[in-house]
């Protein structure tokens, strides 16, 4: 076959990788436990195209069109934001997607070509690697692609939606998420793939059909992690903590496209006011879900989703605030709810949730005051603030409050009762460095208030679920999510579904959450170790190479 004839056929299967690694990260047409294991076939797969490279620049676009196509496909949810809601033109639409996915995918290309540049290749009198080079180049592949997942999860604020490891969420190498987050993941699941592709090369260049079992190390080595990550995620880090609580989980499924209607706004309040004060044994119909917990129990804590008041509390009715206050004095709950506050000194706004305690005064509620509240400190580009240079972008859509002010890095967990919840807002949370120091802080609970109206029924509500479920594991800490259309449910400490509303429908769950206190291991240390660890072995790779140089 002629050389072009070879590099078609290169891509073409690059292509064809990159689509199917991207439906490793939420369970759709493939079973949730299948996910981790279609994931491994993919990243072997890919290792190996990238090591069988015969150039850096080939092994540069190997990783670039692996990635472009993933990212194409998994975030192809992006354009319903910018075109259906935001109301740019399709064209455009797509247009913006593909410079964004062409911009991540060279963060894959990165990671190809430098594990291709510090490639081990078989000296003179060996037909292929030792068990020791096999070790280390799975262990070069490992850093360089979880460095170059770190950098795009960090850099211009950091995108690390589809990380390696929210595939793993039901497999068992999530339990090194316990040790290592997300990054320490990925750097284990790297690691094994890399140990296969190497090894199956290794047998392939012996021309031997029989498995040589001094070459199988590493493939000994991959097992046992997978063994250890099992353990540790059957390993107990932290314990109970005060009285569980009786959480109700509101999803109004209010549509995007009339969310920001003014005319709606009022039917809006009383459809959440409805839901959020429902009584199970009653015979209206507010909760066309049946819920979840003690049926005979109210709620101590009511949790709504982000934006549920799309308006300044300043333009908000005194009446509807004293209507929150009520339902709060009636339950003896608490209410936690985002609203969007405005600060009239600084002439700034914040994207904040926000607490309506029993016993409370509504008049602070209404001058945008609240007793406690959460400002959101990671806001979203081009969605919540505008990057510099790109208001032109930004101008083509129609998002209303696209301008938000940071929060505050330290800020404090709601209380209620025994528990102290500490909240996050949208995607948040799938930065889980960012979750840490509320944690250490004393934080039993974690809660995030969401808005993925922006993105349709799209696969973009279930990858999110996985991210959520993954934060829970990692910080052995059970993970309550409200949201406008899904996903809305309760998540415990070991990462499994309590309880979930399914996606674009109205309804409540009711739940009983027991918080937790202690520390896993990420938590105390971060991601700091495995970065660490990642950066010796590529400067020993380095060292390496430089070595076999003639």
């Amino acid at each position: 076959m002629k050389r072009g004839g070879l590099l078609q056929k290169r891509y073409l299967w690059t292509v064809l990788l990159g689509i199917i690694y991207a439906g490793s990260f939420a369970p759709g047409p493939i079973n949730d436990d299948a996910l981790p294991w279609l994931q491994f076939l993919i990243l072997a797969g890919f290792v190996h195209l990238v090591w069988g490279a015969s150039s850096l620049k080939q092994s540069l676009w190997t990783g670039f069109v692996f990635g472009w196509a993933g990212f194409t496909v998994g975030l192809y949810w992006l354009t319903i934001s910018m075109h259906v809601y935001g109301q740019m033109p399709i064209v455009l639409a797509i247009l913006a997607l593909m410079l964004f996915t062409a911009y991540l995918a060279l963060f894959p290309a990165l990671a190809a070509g430098l594990a291709h540049w510090l490639k081990i290749s078989p000296r003179p009198s060996e037909y292929a690697l030792s068990p020791l080079a096999i070790v280390m180049q799975a262990s070069t592949w490992a850093s360089a692609w979880t460095l170059a997942e770190w950098l795009r999860g960090t850099l211009f604020t950091g995108f690390p939606w589809l990380n390696t490891a929210y595939g793993q969420t039901s497999g068992w190498l999530a339990g090194w998420s316990i040790v290592g987050g997300a990054y320490g993941t990925t750097f284990v699941t790297a690691w094994i793939c890399g140990a296969v592709a190497a090894t199956l090369a290794a047998e392939a260049q012996q021309n031997k059909i029989a498995f040589t079992p001094k070459r199988g190390v590493a493939v000994v080595i991959a097992i046992v992690l997978v063994f250890i990550g099992a353990s540790l995620g059957q390993t107990t880090f932290t314990q109970p903590q005060g009285e569980s609580l009786t959480v109700r989980l509101v999803q109004g499924n209010i549509d995007q496209g009339t969310k920001f209607d003014e005319a709606l706004f009022d039917q809006a309040m009383d459809h959440h006011i409805s839901l959020a004060g429902h009584r199970p044994e009653s015979s209206d119909r507010a909760n066309p879900i049946k819920p979840t917990g003690p049926a005979s129990i109210t709620p101590n804590l009511i949790l709504l989703p982000e934006t549920v008041i799309n308006r300044f509390a300043q333009q908000v009715d005194p009446s509807i605030w004293r209507q929150w206050v009520n339902l709060a004095d009636r339950d003896h709950a608490t209410i936690l709810m985002g609203v969007p506050l405005f600060d009239a000194v600084n002439r700034e706004y914040t994207n904040s949730v926000i607490s309506v305690e029993p016993g409370q005064a509504w008049q602070p509620l209404a001058a945008g005051d609240p007793k406690h509240r959460y400002d959101k400190q990671h806001l979203v580009p081009f969605g919540e603030f505008v990057p510099w240079g790109f208001r032109w972008f930004v101008d083509l859509m129609q998002i209303p409050l696209g301008d938000f002010t940071r929060g505050q890095t330290d800020q404090s967990s709601f209380t209620v009762n025994q528990q102290r919840v500490a909240a996050n807002i949208c995607y948040e949370d799938v930065f889980g460095h960012e979750l840490i120091p509320a944690v250490r802080q004393g934080a039993t609970i974690l809660a995030n208030f969401s808005n993925l109206g922006w993105f349709g029924d799209s696969v973009a509500l279930r990858q999110h679920w996985q991210m959520a479920r993954f934060r829970a594991i990692e910080t052995q800490r059970p993970v309550l999510r409200s949201t406008n259309t899904g996903m809305t449910g309760a998540i415990n400490e070991f990462g499994q579904t309590i309880a979930i509303l399914p996606a674009m429908v109205a309804g409540y769950l009711d739940v009983q959450i027991q918080g937790r206190t202690g520390l896993t291991p990420y938590v105390r240390w971060g991601d700091y170790p495995v970065l660490l660890l990642a950066c010796v072995i590529l400067i020993l790779a380095l060292l390496g190479r430089r070595r076999r140089q003639p």
